[in-house]
């Protein structure tokens, strides 16, 4: 063979042919139109060497222009300890495979145990499941879990306020499964509870989505959200960015149901959009209707600490048609990442990051103001990610930033840009965007 990377020889593939009855690989498929196959040579580069590859791949990434990070909406520019990388790829935790045998399995058993006391204890829930495939897939799991435990509403409000790009995952999972979808209108940036409350008398209400901070950063009060959703027979499902709970009231404290939202605050770097991992938390009494695995904790048949898969009933792999979600495995190693992020940083670590995240977009959003180009778009509290109107052009703004090394933020509308400052901006950088702000 002259690639000796490939796993089967020759002689493998002519057996295994043999073994199915066919002759050639192109007999594989035959069901295949021939009008449709593609018959020409493929536009391959020549084989290139390690270091030629390396090479190439430099040159690739050079290309790249690399922007100090002031943008947000749901991914956010954190600190990445870096001894994770290296822990990560340690043989005991590094598997694709679903941990179904537990004896042979308890690396990865237990990551996902202390993962998800993490969570729990992060969110303030009971019980939290083995990571979803991410913040705006976990979130839609919530409504159908919400329509699931329903008997008599088929209807689930969200707020608009909810971030777009998780309301739009949450369309498409209620569309193919008959779920309803109300929206609850919003006022100066927050969410209109006057409007929830006229809609949770109407009836029908499965559950409601909330998201805190919400899609403009702004920190809602949801004092008596849960006792009107409750007294409506009605779910409180609230999606919160995870790093953020280090300091503000948690979805539990809330009243919450299920708490839901992306993890990758917690240290997963932005990656140009991923792989990240979403979180799901819920009350006790919810549990057998979580979807995605849970870790239980026991003792072997010699007393020794060690962990099992529990509550296997509740899995898709079976109940098949008749479970509420079809997540069986997902990116673990996201879990992972996080579980040891928050093992290193350490309850004191993550809220002095948030701190830091918080103090300094306050300090930024006090020195754009300051400049007289800029005004509050919402008088609303705010944790780390905030929305200021602009007098000049935004475009322009946002390329001038741009062009001296930093993304500039969120364009909201053609007046508005919301920022987003995390423990890794330096003072030296917000003054440098506030300076380069008054050149336009």
């Amino acid at each position: 063979m002259a690639y000796k990377y490939f796993p089967h020889t020759e002689a493998d593939i002519t057996e295994m042919l043999a073994r199915i009855g066919v002759s050639t690989l192109d007999d594989l498929f035959s069901d295949v139109p021939e009008c449709i196959r593609f018959r020409k040579e493929y536009n391959l580069p020549e084989a290139k060497s390690e270091l030629e590859v390396r090479e190439l791949f430099a040159r690739l990434a050079g290309a790249n222009k690399v922007l100090t990070c002031f943008a947000g909406a749901g991914v956010y520019d954190h600190y990445t300890p870096s001894v994770i990388p290296s822990i990560v790829q340690r043989s005991e935790f590094l598997t694709s495979y679903t941990p179904y045998q537990a004896e042979i399995s308890q690396g990865t058993l237990h990551y996902i145990f202390e993962y998800q006391s993490m969570m729990s204890e992060l969110t303030g829930m009971a019980i939290s499941n083995a990571s979803m495939y991410d913040g705006a897939s976990a979130t839609a799991e919530a409504v159908l879990m919400a329509n699931a435990a329903a008997k008599k509403a088929n209807r689930v409000l969200v707020s608009k306020t909810v971030e777009d790009r998780t309301l739009n995952v949450i369309l498409t999972y209620a569309h193919f499964h008959g779920v309803e979808i109300d929206l609850i209108e919003a006022t100066d940036g927050a969410t209109d509870f006057a409007d929830m409350n006229a809609k949770l008398e109407a009836g029908g209400v499965a559950g409601v989505v909330l998201q805190q901070p919400n899609k403009y950063g702004v920190v809602e009060d949801f004092t008596g959200v849960a006792d009107a959703c409750h007294a409506k027979k009605a779910m409180m499902i609230v999606n919160s960015v995870a790093a953020d709970l280090a300091l503000l009231r948690t979805p539990g404290e809330w009243g919450a149901d299920i708490a839901v939202g992306d993890v990758q605050s917690l240290g997963v770097p932005m990656s140009f959009g991923g792989p990240y991992a979403g979180y799901m938390c819920c009350t006790e009494k919810l549990m057998r209707k979580l979807p995605g695995r849970i870790v239980g904790c026991t003792r072997d048949t010699e007393g020794r600490r060690c962990f099992v898969l529990t509550l296997q009933a509740r899995e898709q792999h079976i109940r098949r048609e008749k479970a509420t979600s079809n997540i069986c495995s997902n990116q673990s190693l996201m879990a992972l990442w996080v579980t040891i992020y928050m093992s290193l940083m350490g309850k004191q670590g993550v809220k002095e990051a948030a701190q830091l995240s918080y103090d300094g977009a306050h300090y930024m959003q006090e020195q754009l103001l300051a400049t007289g180009k800029f005004a509050p778009r919402f008088d609303r509290p705010f944790f780390n990610e905030f929305c200021v109107t602009y007098s000049g052009d935004v475009d322009a703004l946002q390329r001038h930033l741009a062009e001296n090394g930093i993304l500039g933020g969120v364009k909201i509308d053609s007046n508005t840009i919301m920022f987003a400052v995390t423990e890794k901006r330096s003072k030296e950088e917000i003054d440098r965007v506030v300076e380069l702000s008054k050149e336009i």
